[in-house]
C-alpha cells in the first residue's frame, strides 16, 4: 500500500448545513519530515517508553511492598510515578503506532480525550513536584515537626489537591481549546494533540482563549517553579549549617539533582506554555516536547529513587 504525504487530501471534511466545511479528523505530522528513520524512531521511543513504564512500576511496587518506605516522600515519589507512566502512556502509545503507520489521522473526539489525559496527568506531575520541594523543606528544615507538618492525612489531601487541580484545569484549557471553530486545515505540526497547534489551525478569534491557557500556564508552571526554588533556597541555607563535610557533599548533591530535573521539567513545558503568542509553531517545539514528556519521566526514577540507598536496599 502506498504511504501517504503531507501534500496528499484526506476525507477529513464534511459539510456543514451553512456550506461551511468542518474538520471531523486531523492529521499528525510529527515526524513525517524523516521518512527514512520511521522504523529508527520507533525503535528508540519504544525502547525509552519500556524503560520509563518498568522503571515506574518497579519503583511503585517497591514502595508499596517495603514497609520501611511507607513515609510521606517515598509516598509522594510513587504518585509521581504513577503520574508519569500515565501521561507518557497517553502520546507515546498513539505517537509509535502512528510511526509504523501509513495513515497518520486521529478522529476530533479522540485527539480531544488525548489532550484532556495528557493535560491532566501533567499538570498533576507539575504539582505533586511543587508539593514534593515543600516536603523536602519540612524534613530537612524543621525536622522535629516534620511528623506533624507532614502527618498521612495532610500527604493524602496534598495529593487529592493536585489530582483534582489537575482534572480542572485539564477540563478548562480542553474547552478553551475544542469550542473553537476548525474549519481550514487539518495538519497537525505535532505528533500528538497539543495546545499551540491545534490553536494555531482555529479559524475564528483565538486571543481570549490564549490568554486564559497562558494565566493557567503561569499557575501551574511559574508559581510552583517559584515555591521549589524558594523551598530549595531554605534548604541550602539549612545543609549549609551541617558540620560534617561529608554530610554537606549528600545533601548537596541530592538537592542539586532534584533541582536540575524540577528545572528542566518546568523549563521546556514553560517554553510551549507561556509564549505570548500560539502563531510561533516551530518544529523545535516537538523536540522541546520530548524532553519534558519522555526524558524527565526517564530521568526522574533515577535520580529520585534508584539513586537513593533506601530503595536500592529495597530492590
Amino acid at each position: 500500500m502506498k504511504r501517504l504525504t503531507n501534500n496528499e487530501i484526506l476525507p477529513w471534511k464534511r459539510l456543514a448545513p451553512e456550506n461551511l466545511t468542518v474538520v471531523t479528523e486531523f492529521l499528525l505530522l510529527g515526524f513525517s519530515n524523516l521518512q527514512e528513520l520511521q522504523f529508527v524512531l520507533f525503535a528508540v521511543f519504544f525502547y525509552l517508553y519500556m524503560t520509563i513504564l518498568c522503571g515506574n512500576i518497579m519503583i511503585v511496587i517497591v514502595i508499596l511492598l517495603q514497609h520501611n518506605l511507607h513515609t510521606p516522600m517515598y509516598f509522594f515519589l510513587g504518585v509521581l510515578s504513577v503520574s508519569e507512566t500515565c501521561y507518557t502512556f497517553v502520546i507515546l502509545l498513539k505517537m509509535l503506532l502512528n510511526l509504523l503507520s501509513m495513515l497518520r489521522t486521529i478522529f476530533f473526539t479522540n485527539c480531544a480525550i488525548q489532550m484532556f489525559f495528557f493535560l491532566s496527568f501533567a499538570i498533576n506531575t507539575c504539582l505533586l513536584l511543587g508539593v514534593m520541594g515543600y516536603d523536602r523543606y519540612a524534613a530537612i528544615c524543621h525536622p522535629l515537626c516534620y511528623p506533624i507538618l507532614m502527618n498521612w492525612r495532610t500527604c493524602r489531601l496534598l495529593a487529592a489537591t493536585c489530582g483534582v487541580n489537575g482534572l480542572l484545569m485539564s477540563v478548562v484549557g480542553t474547552t478553551l481549546v475544542f469550542i473553537l471553530p476548525f474549519c481550514n486545515s487539518n495538519k497537525i505540526n505535532h505528533y500528538f494533540c497539543e495546545i499551540s497547534p491545534l490553536i494555531h489551525l482555529a479559524c475564528g478569534d483565538t486571543h481570549v482563549n490564549e490568554m486564559i491557557i497562558f494565566i493557567c500556564g503561569v499557575l501551574v508552571l511559574v508559581v510552583p517553579l517559584i515555591f521549589v526554588c524558594i523551598s530549595y533556597g531554605f534548604i541550602v541555607s539549612t545543609i549549609l549549617r551541617i558540620p560534617s563535610r561529608a554530610g554537606k557533599g549528600k545533601a548537596f548533591s541530592t538537592c542539586a539533582s532534584h533541582l536540575a530535573v524540577v528545572i528542566v521539567h518546568y523549563g521546556c513545558a514553560s517554553f510551549i506554555y507561556l509564549r505570548p503568542s500560539s502563531k510561533v509553531i516551530s518544529d523545535k517545539d516537538q523536540l522541546v516536547t520530548v524532553i519534558y514528556a519522555v526524558i524527565t519521566p526517564l530521568l526522574n526514577p533515577m535520580v529520585y529513587s534508584i539513586r537513593n540507598r533506601d530503595v536500592q536496599i529495597a530492590f
